[in-house]
């Protein structure tokens, strides 16, 4: 008498419509990763380079370098 209350189990399709959902989750979850990497570290960090090189002087930094001694090839006056 119990057994017809029950209901059947799902057993065929069952995987495949687990997958489609998982994989669904999957891409979200990682386009959502990626986004935030993107915008969260990549374009921060483009943006503080471009800061750096925009007023960067590479011969008074050689000098710098050149007067504390720190390089061989060229040694402080």
């Amino acid at each position: 008498m119990s057994a017809a209350l029950l209901p059947k189990p799902q057993m065929r399709g069952l995987l495949a419509r687990r997958m489609k959902f998982h994989l669904l989750g999957a891409f979200l979850v990682s386009m959502g990763c990626a986004t935030l990497y993107k915008f969260g570290i990549a374009e921060p960090r483009k943006q503080a380079y471009a800061d750096f090189y925009r007023n960067y002087d590479p011969m008074k930094d050689f000098e710098a370098m050149k007067a504390a001694g720190a390089l061989e090839s060229a040694p402080p006056k």
